[in-house]
């Protein structure tokens, strides 16, 4: 009887979304912009139009962070020092078409968010990282964090500079989407990593901030 139980159980859970999941659209393979023409077109935006994003971009910004592009051996879009994968991407949504403003976590396995807390934290993110009016002022941030031991399990204190390359790879795969989207972004690494952290409720370590939205001033 409990194996029957157990078995109904399970059967529910894969038929049903998990409470807070929202399944994001399928990411393009394809767009209207060449690799070259992204790199080329790349710069810093800090002001942003008042302009709401849509699912779909919010799909391929996080897809190009971190998504699956290779479902056999679950290799994702930014190279990782022995696949080990220690980031977590989290999104703070203050102004997105079918999504409430919020913070959500990025499942790269089932291309989906997770919900983890309601209402717009851009004004309590912008006084975390100094002040800086770009994170409060665009409709989105994409947050990079780590869990070194991930990796410094396995190669000790130099998995340590493995992360932060990889937290590399990852912020210029979000910068070159954003151009092909006809978007903006600039790179933060300036704010106080405890606030931020509890801002989000995690006990990872935040390395990035990355606002995104349409640009109105270009920077460098």
């Amino acid at each position: 009887m409990k194996k029957l139980l157990s078995l109904f159980l399970f059967i529910l859970l894969i038929s049903f979304p998990v409470a807070g999941m929202i399944e994001l659209p399928s990411p393009r393979l394809d767009g209207e912009l060449t690799l070259e023409e992204a790199i080329f077109e790349r710069r810093s935006v800090r002001e942003f139009a008042n302009i709401p994003l849509n699912l779909e971009q919010i799909s391929q910004l996080l897809w190009a962070a971190q998504g699956i592009t290779d479902s056999w051996r679950n290799f994702r879009s930014a190279p990782s020092a022995g696949a080990l994968y220690p980031m977590e991407i989290f999104l703070v949504v203050g102004d997105v078409e079918e999504l409430e403003a919020g913070i959500y976590h990025y499942n790269p396995d089932e291309h989906s968010l997770d919900k983890m807390k309601e209402g717009d934290i851009r004004g309590d993110l912008s006084r975390a990282a100094l002040g800086q009016r770009a994170v409060d002022q665009a409709p989105v941030n994409i947050i990079i964090a780590a869990e070194f031991g991930r990796t410094t399990g396995r190669y000790g204190t130099r998995g340590e500079r493995y992360v932060y390359i990889e937290a590399g790879h990852i912020g210029q795969n979000i910068y070159l989407q954003a151009v092909a989207l006809g978007l903006g972004t600039v790179a933060i690494g300036a704010f106080h990593d405890d606030d931020v952290a509890e801002l989000l409720e995690i006990d990872f370590d935040p390395l990035y901030i990355f606002p995104v939205g349409y640009g109105q001033e270009i920077i460098d």
